[in-house]
């Protein structure tokens, strides 16, 4: 069974890392017979009327029960974390939710709404009825970001993932059967109707993210050549 386990606003402009990172730091806490199958990040919206760090992402880690019965334990060490590693002056949220949660479609509706309006934590409480959703300091507001990230990555079809099968262990130019070996899909961009083959290769330019579309990690490519492809979404340059 999988479930969804969130985090937002864990970090200050002076953090050494952010939210991002404190999830992907959270695999090595995980329970006995768990694995982690992804992190995502997830885009809200950026307003002036939102108080975010940066750029208003909060993070969703995905992770494997071995059983339903650590779900329980799962939080437990979910809450330590956030607790221990959110930064002072930070409004951390966490937000769990399982797969088959019967009200996740009221989640996922909360989620895209975070992407294109103001919210408040009285919309982001009633969206997460029946699940598992908390503030551990400041003004809590982190809750929201949390439910969203949730709502988002239940859906399959949103988020950027920041950990998936290694991507970060990866050279820039990997093998097609590599990345289909981690579990990514290629799915190429060509107006000719070519599809990267056995032997061919891809160039990361240095950033693997792939993209969660229909619940799978999907890397967009483009020819660059013969037996070559390169990726579609490069890193943001800053400024």
């Amino acid at each position: 069974m999988k479930v969804y386990i969130a985090f937002d606003d864990t970090d200050t402009v002076d953090s050494e890392a952010g939210t991002g990172k404190l999830a992907r730091r959270f695999e090595a806490l995980l329970p006995g017979g768990c694995r982690l199958w992804g992190v995502l990040r997830q885009q809200l919206l950026v307003d002036d009327r939102i108080p975010y760090t940066s750029h208003n992402s909060s993070a969703c880690a995905v992770v494997v029960l071995r059983e339903p019965s650590q779900a329980g334990e799962l939080l437990e060490r979910a809450i330590a974390h956030i607790e221990k590693e959110s930064a002072p002056g930070s409004d951390p949220g966490l937000c769990l939710a399982p797969e088959n949660g019967v009200s996740l479609s009221a989640l996922m509706a909360f989620g895209v709404r975070c992407t294109k309006a103001v919210v408040s934590q009285k919309e982001a409480l009633a969206a997460t009825k029946g699940f598992h959703l908390s503030g551990h300091g400041g003004t809590n507001d982190g809750i929201i970001g949390a439910a969203a990230a949730v709502g988002l990555t239940a859906s399959g079809w949103n988020g950027r993932f920041i950990e998936f099968g290694r991507l970060r262990n990866l050279p820039d130019r990997v093998p097609v059967e590599t990345l289909e070996r981690h579990g990514m899909q290629i799915v190429p961009m060509d107006r000719d109707g070519r599809a990267p083959g056995e032997g061919d290769w891809i160039d990361t330019n240095g950033w693997l993210r792939p993209r969660l579309l229909g619940h799978r990690a999907v890397i967009a490519v483009a020819p660059a050549g013969p037996g070559s492809w390169r990726t579609l979404w490069e890193k943001r340059k800053k400024g």
